[in-house]
């Protein structure tokens, strides 16, 4: 077998084996769907779930009166088949980049944002805002690991850490 040929065969096992390897690495916040129906109008929220892995999550990796994507890497959006009433203001029909300012006492505005398809919030422009509300925070019964987003019959709650962001929905 010529030296060519046999080196061939040897980059092709090496870049054979990184690819299996790379594939079964699993991603530090992985992609999540959470769906349901309220009021008739069916509710998609296409989110990636960090983890909290022992850090201080709001105030720290997650400052207080900031602008966050309300997940990782790109920002999650939400989108309702029909309008819809958001803590009792009208949202249209249509898909939404979702973001959350969440305040030290307690409170949180909730953004839907007409650009549904950005990266994270490095390029939010608040004059694409569809609707602003603010809401009150619960503290969570227990430590959430990973953020999730649930659809309920009336509400859509964010869980992460030691919060919930509960979002009246009707």
């Amino acid at each position: 077998m010529k030296f060519t040929t046999k080196i061939a065969i040897l980059f092709m096992a090496v870049f054979t084996t990184s690819m299996a390897v790379a594939q079964e690495k699993k991603p530090a916040s992985p992609p999540a769907t959470a769906t349901g129906t309220i009021n008739g109008s069916t509710i998609t929220i296409n989110y990636s779930s960090p983890f909290v892995k022992g850090r201080t999550i709001y105030g720290e990796l997650v400052p207080y009166g900031k602008v966050w994507r309300a997940g990782a890497n790109d920002a999650t959006t939400f989108e309702t088949t029909k309008a819809i009433k958001v803590e009792g203001k009208e949202l249209p029909a249509g898909k939404y980049a979702f973001f959350v300012i969440p305040e030290k006492d307690g409170k949180a505005t909730v953004i839907f944002n007409k650009e549904a398809k950005q990266w994270g919030e490095y390029k939010y422009d608040a004059k694409q805002d569809a609707l602003r509300v603010s809401i009150k925070t619960k503290k969570a019964v227990k430590l959430v690991e990973s953020l999730i987003y649930t659809v309920g019959k009336n509400n859509v709650t964010l869980s992460w850490e030691n919060l919930e962001f509960p979002i009246s929905i009707k």
